[in-house]
């Protein structure tokens, strides 16, 4: 498919640079697969959804993978996106071009790298030097690594070392937060318990690659970035007797989304999953892994929109992002959500 057909015009004004306070008292557009669409607040979610049904949230957390650093004279900013081993790690690089194999970078309190691999991509791996794990170097010299829609507006701060964190963070390894679980609180959660609605929890560490803009005018020649994850034996089997049950899988994220796809089969039936995922979701996929979808708004022309327009539509997602953009919803990784639910 054309690239191009799912573009549209977002008023700067739109742009969320603070998640709402408190955090359930985000908007929440509900898109059913038919009917009207409906305005809500995400602490309305209880009433949105059906006891048996079961919420999957990422519980990856976000490392301050953002470093700035010097080789010789010239500035060097990377963003950690993929661990490779223990001391290695693939990442973006700007002013890469200043950047050789064997070249040692320097980074603040005492961090350095050497620039081991260029890839055709334009990443690098870079080899971190010292003993100690490289996360434990990044909390000395990291920051969070925003996105640059909210980077670009305003420097990071200590705010964001909390607010870009969801409350389900407990494995370290993504550089992007999963950001349609940032809308949750414990108050929420008790809710839906009490409502008959389960949880549960995968891994995907989110890469940096989430970010990069689609430069193909085709769909079908674009890569998408390889993110690691995995999805417990146990977790596998609760949600296959939740579908049994049935109730209805409402993926957290379109990164919880992706990796149920990347481990459901042909019959709708999840498996244990640990490996990496590369799954690129475009109109025409059929859905296997998942029944709803709860996610922020995305950018123009990204995957991301590629996926919920495959999900409920290309015609009805552009329809519930043109009502988004009138009524003033607030997009992106601190904006408001939606509930996207394919059979009502």
């Amino acid at each position: 498919m054309r690239v191009d057909l799912f573009d549209f015009d977002l008023p700067p004004e739109n742009i969320a640079l603070r998640p709402a306070r408190p955090r359930d008292a985000a908007r929440l557009l509900v898109v059913p697969g038919e009917g009207p669409f409906a305005d809500r607040v995400v602490r309305d979610l209880p009433a949105q959804l059906r006891a048996g049904d079961v919420l999957v949230f990422n519980d990856t957390r976000v490392i301050p993978a953002q470093l700035e650093g010097r080789r010789g004279a010239a500035r060097i900013g990377a963003t950690l996106h993929k661990r490779i081993d223990l001391r290695r790690w693939q990442a973006f690089i700007r002013n890469g071009k200043r950047l050789h194999e064997g070249d040692t970078i320097e980074f603040p309190a005492g961090v350095s790298a050497s620039a081991e691999q260029r890839h055709d991509d334009g990443s690098w791996t870079l080899a971190f030097a010292g003993d100690e794990p490289v996360e434990v170097l990044l909390e000395r010299a990291g920051q969070m690594p925003l996105p640059p829609y909210i980077a670009g507006k305003r420097p990071t701060d200590a705010e964001d070392k909390r607010d870009y964190q969801t409350m389900f963070a407990a494995r370290d390894g993504a550089v992007a937060a999963p950001t349609a679980a940032l809308h949750f609180t414990p108050e929420l959660l008790a809710a839906l318990a009490q409502a008959g609605i389960g949880h549960e929890t995968l891994t995907l560490h989110v890469g940096a690659g989430t970010f990069l803009p689609v430069k193909a005018e085709d769909t079908a020649d674009h890569r998408m970035h390889a993110e690691w994850g995995t999805i417990s034996p146990e977790v596998a089997a609760r949600l296959n007797a939740v579908r049994a049950a049935g109730g209805r899988i409402i993926a957290v994220g379109t990164t919880s989304l992706r990796l149920l796809e990347s481990a459901a089969d042909v019959h709708r039936v999840i498996h244990p999953f640990e490996s990496d995922t590369a799954i690129f979701i475009t109109p025409g996929y059929r859905f296997k892994g998942i029944d709803g979808l709860m996610t922020n708004f995305h950018l123009p022309k990204s995957t991301l929109f590629m996926l919920v327009s495959a999900l409920m539509g290309l015609e009805k997602m552009q329809a519930a992002y043109r009502h988004a953009i009138e009524e003033g919803y607030r997009f992106y990784s601190y904006g408001d959500s939606s509930l996207l639910l394919p059979k009502g």
